[in-house]
This record gives C-alpha cells, sequence and structure tokens, in this order.
C-alpha cells in the first residue's frame, strides 16, 4: 500500500498537468466548434481521461525505475 501512495504522489504533479492542458487546449478547440475525438462529446471527460493516462504511464515509468 505504501508503494502505491508513494507512486501516485510521485506521477500526480504529471497527470495535473496534462488535465489542465488538455482542458484549455479541447476548451479552445470546441469553443471553435471542433468537437470530433471527444469522448461522448465532453471536454473534462476526455481530459480527465487524458491526465489519468498520463498519471498511469508515469506511474509505471517511475516504478520500472526503482527495480
Amino acid at each position: 500500500m505504501a508503494l502505491l501512495q508513494y507512486l501516485v504522489l510521485k506521477s500526480a504533479g504529471v497527470g495535473i498537468g496534462v488535465f489542465v492542458g488538455t482542458m484549455i487546449g479541447l476548451g479552445l478547440r470546441r469553443s471553435k466548434g471542433k468537437t470530433e475525438g471527444l469522448l461522448a462529446g465532453s471536454v473534462p471527460l476526455t481530459a480527465l481521461a487524458a491526465g489519468l493516462l498520463a498519471m498511469a504511464v508515469m506511474m509505471l515509468i517511475t516504478y520500472m525505475g526503482m527495480r
């Protein structure tokens, strides 16, 4: 359990950064009328999925680096 907490803390910045960046980028894109590629037509849902994926990848990279 402690290892999972460590990996989450080490990777949270990446997940938050990707989430915020995706929110801004897709928000601007959607305001121009381009909604292709959004999950269920939702910018926040798509940004959340991108942030979680980035966090999971960073957790895996951090874990592999510990071995």
